[in-house]
C-alpha cells in the first residue's frame, strides 16, 4: 500500500526516459562572452526591484536567466542582453512568486494583480495616480519603456501582446491546478507556449536583433511550423526537466505533459516518460528542417529568424542540467 497522499504523483523510477535530441541540437551551442556581466546586472535589476524573497533563490534565478540568454543572444550587445535578461526574470519571479500555488490558492487575488499589469500593458500608465504601483507593476513599467525604445511599433505590440497571453496562461494554470483531470493533450498542447512564456522570448529576440517578418512571411508555413516546434519543444523539454523537483514533495501531480500524458493513455510515468520524450524527438527533427530550409533560402529575414529559433530552442536544451531543476 503507498504512503502517498491522496492525487499525490507515484513515486518515480529511479531513472526516467529523457528524449536524445543530439542529432537535431548536438551542440556545443554558442554563447555570449558577456554571460557575466548579465547576470551583475540582473542581480542590480533585483536590488532596484525586489521581486524574489530568497537571496538563494535570487542567485539561483539569475544564474539561469544570465547563462539561459547568454545562449537565446550569442551575438547581441550587452544591452539587449540585459534588457531580455530583465524580462525573463520578471516572467518567472512573478509565476514563482503569485502563480501556480499561490494563484490557486487565491484566484481573486491573482486576477487583481493581472489587472494592474494589463492597464500597463494597454498604455494607460497614470503615473500621476495616488495609488502606488506594486514592486512587480514598477517593474513591467521599466520593462516597457526599455522595450518601447528599441521596437518599432509592431514590435512592441507583439511583446506586449505575448505579455498578456503569459498573464492568462499564469491564471490559466493555477485554475485548473488542483482539478486537472479534464485538461486534454489539446488543451494542454495549445496553453503550454504561454506559460513556459517562449513565444514572448521570440518577440524579444526579434526586436533586440533587428530584423523584422513582414506579415506574410510570419504566416507562411514554414515560419509557423517553425516557431510551433520550437514553442511545443521548449514547454515539454521543461516539463520533463522539472518533473522530479515539482513532484519531491508529494503534493498533487504538477499539470505537465506528463501528467496529461498518463491519464490520457491510462499509462504509468515510465510510459507516460517515453511518450513524451518521443513527442520531444519528433519536434526536433521538425525544427531542424525547417531551420535548414530557411537558413538555405535567399531571404535574410527569413535566414535570421530561423537563426534566433535555433539560438532560443538550444537554449531550453541546455537549460535541463541547471541546479534550479534539481531535487
Amino acid at each position: 500500500m503507498s504512503d502517498s497522499p491522496p492525487g499525490a504523483p507515484p513515486s518515480l523510477p529511479a531513472v526516467l526516459p529523457m528524449p536524445d535530441l543530439r542529432d537535431s541540437f548536438p551542440g556545443p551551442f554558442a554563447v555570449s562572452p558577456h554571460t557575466d556581466a548579465v547576470e551583475r546586472q540582473a542581480d542590480e535589476w533585483l536590488t532596484t526591484y525586489p521581486l524574489v524573497g530568497s537571496a538563494g533563490a535570487r542567485r539561483a534565478l539569475c544564474n539561469i536567466t544570465s547563462r539561459g540568454i547568454a545562449l537565446v543572444l550569442p551575438t547581441a550587445d550587452v544591452d539587449s542582453l540585459v534588457l531580455c535578461a530583465d524580462l525573463f526574470l520578471w516572467l518567472t519571479a512573478f509565476d514563482d512568486t503569485c502563480g501556480e500555488t499561490a494563484g490557486a490558492g487565491d484566484l481573486p487575488g491573482l486576477v487583481r494583480r493581472n489587472s494592474e499589469f494589463v492597464e500597463l500593458l494597454a498604455g494607460h500608465d497614470d503615473r500621476q495616480s495616488a495609488v502606488e504601483p506594486s514592486v512587480f507593476g514598477a517593474s513591467l513599467r521599466d520593462l516597457l519603456v526599455r522595450f518601447e525604445a528599441r521596437a518599432t511599433p509592431t514590435q512592441y505590440l507583439r511583446i506586449t501582446a505575448h505579455l498578456r497571453d503569459n498573464l492568462f496562461g499564469i491564471l490559466w494554470e493555477a485554475h485548473h491546478l488542483h482539478a486537472p483531470g479534464h485538461i486534454t493533450i489539446h488543451d494542454y498542447r495549445a496553453m503550454r507556449p504561454h506559460t513556459v512564456f517562449v513565444r514572448t522570448v521570440m518577440a524579444a529576440a526579434e526586436t533586440v536583433l533587428g530584423y523584422e517578418l513582414t506579415g506574410q512571411q510570419r504566416s507562411s508555413t514554414a515560419v509557423r511550423e517553425l516557431e510551433s516546434a520550437v514553442a511545443n519543444l521548449a514547454g515539454w523539454i521543461n516539463d520533463l526537466a522539472s518533473y522530479a523537483k515539482e513532484t519531491a514533495d508529494e503534493g498533487p501531480s504538477p499539470l505537465s505533459l506528463p501528467t496529461v500524458l498518463m491519464r490520457q493513455y491510462g499509462c504509468d510515468i515510465e510510459e507516460a516518460f517515453r511518450r513524451a520524450a518521443r513527442l520531444c524527438e519528433e519536434e526536433a527533427v521538425i525544427l531542424r528542417g525547417r531551420i535548414t530550409e530557411l537558413t538555405t533560402g535567399s531571404v535574410a529575414e527569413l535566414a535570421d529568424h530561423a537563426r534566433a529559433l535555433e539560438s532560443i530552442a538550444a537554449s531550453y536544451v541546455w537549460h535541463v542540467e541547471h541546479s534550479r531543476y534539481a531535487t
